[in-house]
């Protein structure tokens, strides 16, 4: 009878330890679900900070291109010389004068051609009548050293051989001397008279070509 009892209490003892058997395998099959709460991972890009080289060397400010400086041709300029008019001789209703050119400067200087002559009046030295006629032709270089002088021969009408109504005389104060190739101007003191019309039939002033004196 103990018997009996036994072998009827083996299926159901067998039996809870199959279940048993299958719960663990369940449990233990199953992930645990990540945490949505846990901290970033180290492996996210970290912040690159970029900083940008400059140029150890700064710019150099632009270059001006060097000045050129006119060339000297050994011409006479007008703060070269020193002009005066020389002792004259009349004839033929007009006197004739040179016009004396003197190196003042401490270097040597060349001149050659006609000088550009006109009477001028007035305080404000304005030109009175046109420019000396240019007579003959242009003649040789003169080289003035420091000291020396050239010369060029100047015609001064006597403007009463002008009829006064087409001469229109006026007062004049002196004479305005260009060199030749000489854009500034020298001025010769000389009281007289001329013409202020440029109408005349014939010329008032007439100059000759440089010459040694």
């Amino acid at each position: 009878m103990v018997r009996t009892k036994l072998s009827r209490l083996f299926p159901v003892v067998a039996a809870s330890a199959g279940v048993f058997a299958l719960s663990a395998c369940g449990s233990g099959g199953t992930t645990p679900a990540a945490d949505s709460s846990a901290a970033p991972s180290s492996s996210s890009p970290a912040t690159t900070t970029v900083t940008t080289a400059t140029s150890s060397t700064a710019s150099a400010p632009p270059v001006a291109p060097p000045v050129v400086q006119p060339a000297d041709n050994g011409l006479c300029k007008a703060g070269d010389v020193q002009l005066s008019l020389g002792q004259g001789d009349a004839g033929a209703g007009s006197v004739y004068r040179p016009l004396l050119i003197k190196n003042v400067s401490a270097e040597p200087c060349t001149i050659q051609g006609f000088p550009g002559v006109s009477y001028v009046a007035g305080a404000d030295g304005h030109q009175v009548g046109k420019d000396a006629f240019r007579e003959g032709t242009k003649g040789n270089a003169v080289k003035l050293s420091p000291g020396q002088t050239a010369a060029a021969d100047i015609q001064f009408v006597n403007v009463q051989n002008f009829d006064p109504n087409t001469c229109q005389p006026t007062p004049v104060k002196g004479l305005r001397i260009y060199l030749p190739q000489e854009t500034a101007s020298n001025f010769v003191p000389s009281d007289g008279t001329g013409c202020a019309s440029t109408k005349i039939p014939g010329n008032q002033l007439a100059v000759k070509t440089v010459h040694p004196a």
